[in-house]
């Protein structure tokens, strides 16, 4: 069981990276918000993990911060949510955001989330509800010092553009570099947008 991860970062892609530890590279799976926390490409990085084994394959999912990966393990425990699912409802909006959703009893919240009908909002509800009100309070901030909402930044950005017309993937991908190119701290949600639809239109 792989519980973490440290290494270089060497290739990342719209939902996934590469992080060679000793000369392994290990492919990991992860959301929006954990791409958009990982260091430029060729720098070191660390990631707890998730180890999902399947009868035909042993995937790995990677989180940048503990309360990301409660929430993920969270998830799967629901009847009829598997790994992708997940880890798309935590690129959809920030963890503190989606577990008091939760707690609340917000179905149209939930179901803002890519991938997620009012079926699976409801039976998210009814599992995890209770869990959620009891954890929703002792959250940390997505990441020390960086406020949440920061870190629905590449979520909101990624809807826009899509809502504009561009492939999922794409919009992903444009906002990485997006993000890459300005550094830290994320600008505001208006100047990544600008900037994703410029690297859009790049050759």
């Amino acid at each position: 069981m792989i519980a973490a991860l440290r290494g270089t970062l060497e290739q990342r892609g719209a939902d996934r990276v590469v992080v060679d530890v000793n000369g392994v590279g290990y492919l990991v799976h992860v959301s929006s918000q954990t791409l958009a926390a990982l260091p430029p490409m060729g720098e070191a990085v660390q990631l707890l993990c998730h180890t999902h084994v399947r009868e035909d394959a042993l995937q790995i999912f990677g989180f940048a911060t503990p309360a990301e990966q409660q929430a993920f393990e969270l998830l799967i425990a629901v009847s009829g949510i598997g790994p992708k699912l997940a880890l798309t409802a935590l690129s959809g909006m920030p963890v503190r955001e989606l577990v008091e959703a939760l707690a609340a009893g917000d179905h149209r919240k939930l179901q803002t989330i890519p991938g997620i009908g009012k079926k699976t909002a409801e039976r998210m509800v009814v599992e995890l509800k209770d869990r959620c009100a009891a954890i929703a309070g002792e959250l940390a901030p997505a990441e020390p010092g960086r406020p949440a909402t920061s870190m629905a930044l590449p979520a909101e950005v990624i809807e826009a553009l899509v809502n504009l017309g561009y492939k999922r993937q794409a919009a992903q991908r444009a906002v990485e570099r997006a993000l890459e190119r300005a550094g830290q701290p994320p600008p505001p949600p208006e100047e990544v947008l600008r900037a994703a639809l410029s690297t859009m239109r790049e050759p």
